[in-house]
């Protein structure tokens, strides 16, 4: 007896309240979306790279009469950069390229090699006109965050900074407001309209502009991973050292504010943790309350079952691997991430994505 096919969905979706309300009544429309928020996870953009180059380089393509605004931390900062360019695929091509290939490390890597090597693939996604494409983007305005390191995250010696993470984490286990004692939040955007982020005070957070003096600094600080990168100077923007994003926004769970329209969140996980520090404290995670906008779109459990190694690719691979089979296992995740562009396309036409968008 022959086998039977039964297909199975790449694709999670998840709604907050208003979300949901509005997706049903009028279906899923590009016209409709505010926000796009992109959080931290390195390797794991590339698990849902199909995904961003069918929602950047084609569904939030058509005609806007008001800003959409990009938000990102990390390697978040580094797809808005992507979506913001004049050709989102082209740029994701380049980045995805660079993030795979030229991260060649010898092998004991410091600070400097780290920061040195993703420097390189970070000016492989802009290309030469890719910082003018973001700042003068007709529709889309980008958002980096970044954290400002304060009292002993504010060094730059190793081992006063391994005691300011110590400490951090210890404290926020406690408190997720304690992150301020050691960080301050950082949003540099792009664009003169106001920013629908200058409500924030979950965290001390400070506000500065994108040009074309510190874009490229923003964007790398956004992902310097303290310890493992250097910490970074962005000029025109307060603060010494700025680190990674992601230390106080790492899945972005953010109060997105008021507004009509939806926050498109394109995403690796069916959840959200709201810090670096947060990882293993599984009560801390995005509430249903918080994202009432939010339509989330993530691989399914059955979709990353089927990826090299049944997971999504992160840091470990390049301890646990070879670099050529990181690369290979790399190259195989992001050439499968190509099955989630095809359910998102195919659930556009079908409305078969509204059908299986379930509440949060």
């Amino acid at each position: 007896m022959p086998a039977i096919h039964v297909p199975y969905a790449p694709l999670t979706l998840r709604a907050g309240a208003h979300a949901l309300a509005l997706v049903r009544s009028r279906g899923l429309r590009p016209d409709d979306v505010d926000i796009v928020p992109g959080a931290s996870g390195g390797a794991k953009w590339l698990a849902i790279g199909g995904l961003d180059r069918a929602i950047f380089g084609e569904f939030l393509q058509v005609p806007r009469d008001r800003p959409l605004h990009a938000i990102g931390s990390s390697i978040g900062s580094w797809r808005m950069a992507c979506l913001a360019q004049a050709d989102p695929v082209a740029a994701l091509a380049r980045g995805h390229d660079a993030y795979i290939h030229d991260q060649q490390y010898s092998a004991r890597p410091d600070t400097r090699e780290v920061t040195d090597v993703l420097g390189r693939a970070l000016d492989r996604l802009l290309g030469p006109e890719g910082v003018d494409q973001i700042l003068s983007h007709p529709t889309v305005r980008v958002h980096v965050i970044t954290a400002i390191g304060r009292g002993l995250a504010a060094s730059t010696r190793r081992p006063i900074l391994a005691s300011a993470l110590a400490l951090a984490a210890a404290a926020n286990a406690v408190s997720r407001r304690t992150l301020g004692t050691q960080f301050t939040r950082c949003l540099l955007r792009s664009g003169d309209e106001p920013s629908p982020f200058a409500h924030l005070d979950d965290l001390p957070t400070v506000h500065a502009r994108l040009t074309r003096d510190n874009l490229r600094a923003a964007l790398l600080a956004s992902g310097s991973i303290p310890l493992l990168l250097e910490g970074v100077a962005v000029p025109d923007a307060p603060g010494r050292v700025h680190w990674d994003g992601g230390v106080t926004d790492y899945h972005l769970d953010l109060d997105f504010g008021a507004g009509d329209g939806l926050v498109l969140y394109p995403h690796f996980y069916a959840e959200l943790t709201p810090g670096w520090f947060d990882k293993r404290l599984r009560h801390r995670r995005g509430r249903a309350r918080t994202h009432s906008r939010t339509l989330l779109i993530a691989p399914s459990a059955e979709f990353v079952a089927r990826l090299p190694g049944g997971r999504i690719p992160d840091r470990r691979d390049f301890f646990d691997c070879t670099p050529e089979e990181r690369v290979r296992r790399w190259s195989a995740v992001l050439a499968e991430s190509e099955r989630l562009g095809d359910a998102w396309r195919a659930g556009l036409g079908t409305d078969t994505l509204v059908r299986d968008v379930r509440a949060w």
